[in-house]
């Protein structure tokens, strides 16, 4: 007989696209959009594997997997995480989950968890429990000891039990989702949702009903009813990051749902009252925006309450090696492996090194480097090549002849955001400013 699947998710495009996935695989998958849905298929169907989203509009994993823990014995759930809920899905795992996978899912990998979780079906054996013998949990996050890292968090501490706007600016890959689930897990909103919005992947055309939710048949393609962000979020906190990215009008949307505390869903004449904490993040510097008359400057403001500017890795040499051997630690849970440290010549190289993708680029280069490892240590052999040779080198080595083409070249490498594109000539930011006015360049 075959296996038999749920998978448990709002995003019906990616269900479907699991389920066909799962089933050339041979598996018999049913899908569900709802948790009501899915309690519904759990009550008069066995399943072998449930796979199910953390969150979902009327309510979330860990109630499904309560369900199943009291209703159907033997069946195995798998939740689907986000970075940010990870803290929740150690938390399941105690409560009986086999295992969480992280978003976006990687086909092959959600298919050897099953396999995994289907050979522990076999046998009876606890996966949690054998986890939390094998060895000590690993803490989701670490904050860094440099001074930055300490005003980091007391300004987290200070404004996460208001109810202001927070807006978080820093590099790609510097942790700001993480911030913004910081400052709500120390808000009095920590027992509410916390839904976690990237505004650069939602298509112009979809806006409207991803944040404020559709009614069945209100345009093509809605084949059901659809809670938005709002509403999800509502009586907690909406973390709307690259908040930049937004189109113009979905800015104005998004400024009135904010002043008037009120939604209304595409194809409903229902106006929904929502009480919600925004926390936004952008890598660009929305001032610049503001002044092309590329972001609202009344939003601007209204966002912009408190703001924490979260610096880059390379300038918190005291963190580098806390934050490299965290990620080794994950790794080596991750990979089943045993790497005790780095080498001399590696934890040098890190210190120096400029990280350009900051600790999302430091954490892959680790969990690669860790694969490679030969031996107790990582050595820099198994490191990118490009780490060594970017090394001590200048990014743009230019004369006084071409000095007005190199300082374009350099905007145009750091997308036109001056403290990058100062940091790549190596000069400070008033200077360039100054040669800006010089050369007449016009951004």
């Amino acid at each position: 007989m075959a296996i038999r699947i749920l998978v448990v998710d709002d995003d019906t495009a990616f269900c479907i696209m699991l389920k066909t996935f799962l089933q050339k695989k041979g598996f018999e998958v049913v899908n569900a959009f709802t948790a009501a849905d899915a309690q519904r298929e759990l009550s008069q169907n066995y399943f072998d594997i449930v796979i199910t989203d953390i969150r979902l509009p009327d309510s979330d994993g860990l109630a499904i997997l309560r369900y199943v823990k009291e209703n159907s014995f033997g069946t195995q759930v798998i939740l689907m995480t986000g970075y940010t809920d990870i803290k929740t899905a150690v938390n399941a795992m105690k409560l009986g989950a086999y295992e969480y996978v992280g978003k976006p899912i990687n086909p092959d990998e959600i298919l050897h968890t099953i396999n995994q979780a289907l050979k522990k079906q076999e046998t009876g054996e606890n996966n949690s429990t054998q986890k939390e013998t094998k060895a000590k949990p690993i803490q989701p996050f670490v904050k860094g000891v440099s001074p930055d890292a300490k005003q980091l968090q007391e300004h987290i501490k200070l404004v996460a039990p208001t109810n202001m706007s927070v807006l978080i600016i820093g590099d790609s890959g510097t942790g700001k989702e993480h911030i913004a689930h910081s400052i709500h897990s120390q808000s009095k909103r920590s027992s509410q949702p916390y839904v976690a919005v990237d505004c650069g992947a939602i298509p112009k055309e979809l806006a409207t009903s991803e944040f404020f939710g559709h009614i069945k048949g209100s345009f093509t393609g809605a084949i059901g009813d659809k809670t938005g962000h709002f509403e999800a979020a509502n009586g907690g906190t909406l973390f709307l990051d690259e908040v930049g990215n937004l189109s113009y009008e979905v800015q104005v949307q998004l400024l009135r749902a904010l002043q008037e505390r009120k939604i209304k869903p595409v194809g409903s004449s229902n106006e929904i009252q929502v009480d919600i904490r925004v926390v936004a993040a952008t890598n660009e510097d929305l001032t610049e925006a503001v002044k092309r008359g590329d972001f609202r400057e009344d939003l601007y403001h209204r966002l912009n309450e408190f703001n924490i500017r979260v610096p880059r890795l390379a300038d918190r040499k005291q963190d580098i090696m806390v934050f490299a051997n965290h990620f080794l630690a994950v790794a080596n849970a991750e990979l089943e492996k045993e790497v005790e440290g780095f080498s001399e010549e590696v934890t040098t190289l890190f210190k120096n090194y400029e990280w350009p993708g900051n600790l999302r680029e430091m954490k892959n280069i680790i969990k690669r480097s860790v694969l490679l490892a030969k031996g107790d240590t990582i050595a820099i052999d198994v490191l990118p090549a490009e780490m060594s040779a970017q090394q001590n080198q200048p990014l743009y080595s230019y004369s006084k002849s071409n000095e007005e083409q190199a300082i374009k070249d350099a905007l145009e490498k750091a997308d036109y955001n001056k403290s990058k594109a100062a940091k790549l000539l190596d000069i400070d930011r008033k200077t360039l400013y100054n040669k800006l006015k010089l050369y007449n360049i016009d951004l």
